[in-house]
């Protein structure tokens, strides 16, 4: 049995040149994205249940509110891991700045790895639609947030965010123009990027923002 493993460092998949090749021939808008963005990157956060306790900590508040919460975690439970969040008390995570609903969503993901329901070991073996499901399973992760998980901590090529307001700016900016997208306007755009539309999506979030995003 394979460990999917999370991204190191400043790395980009295996994948990556040859989606842009194939990308940069059939699309003259996403060549030149790639060609004016040269400083592709990856990073972890962690572990699979660090980068998920990471994205619900970080809803509905700042990235700076977000560090802030997280530090804290560190600071009272030393190690922040399956068995510290599962160990410590609803006074205990409220102390750190996390809310009620917060708490439960937490904890509630803590219990699915501790039980087995998320096992990292067989991320591998399921198809993207599937894992998403399971990630959704846990209160406090959508759809949006399972996508994320799959595109930077697992590196999977193929995954095309609809809900992504970037994503959604940025091909209503290159692709129409400026006016709204409309649902199958997205798609179709998507359809086209296949397998590749995890590559695609990063080039067009990389052309709206001056830092590489990261997740």
């Amino acid at each position: 049995m394979t460990q999917e493993k999370p991204a190191q460092g400043f790395n980009v998949p295996s994948y990556w040149s040859q989606a842009c090749s194939a990308l940069s021939q059939s699309d003259p808008i996403l060549r030149s994205l790639i060609e004016a963005y040269p400083d592709a990157e990856f990073r972890s956060r962690g572990t699979a249940f660090e980068t998920l306790l990471r994205a619900i900590v970080g809803q509905q508040i700042s990235v700076k509110a977000a560090q802030a919460v997280w530090d804290r975690l560190e600071g009272h439970l030393n190690i922040v891991s399956v068995e510290t969040i599962r160990g410590a008390t609803p006074e205990e995570l409220r102390g750190c700045g996390l809310s009620h609903q917060k708490i439960r969503y937490i904890s509630d993901l803590a219990d699915h790895f501790a039980s087995g329901a998320l096992n990292p070991e067989l991320f591998s073996e399921l198809d993207d639609e599937t894992l998403i499901a399971h990630l959704c399973d846990v209160r406090g992760i959508g759809r949006w947030t399972a996508e994320m998980f799959l595109i930077f901590h697992l590196q999977r090529p193929d995954i095309f965010p609809l809900q992504d307001i970037g994503l959604i700016r940025a091909i209503e900016r290159h692709y129409l123009g400026g006016a709204s997208a409309t649902p199958k306007e997205l798609n179709a755009n998507g359809e086209r990027w296949r397998p590749w539309r995890t590559v695609a999506t990063w080039y067009l979030w990389r052309s709206l923002d001056p830092f590489p995003v990261a997740y």
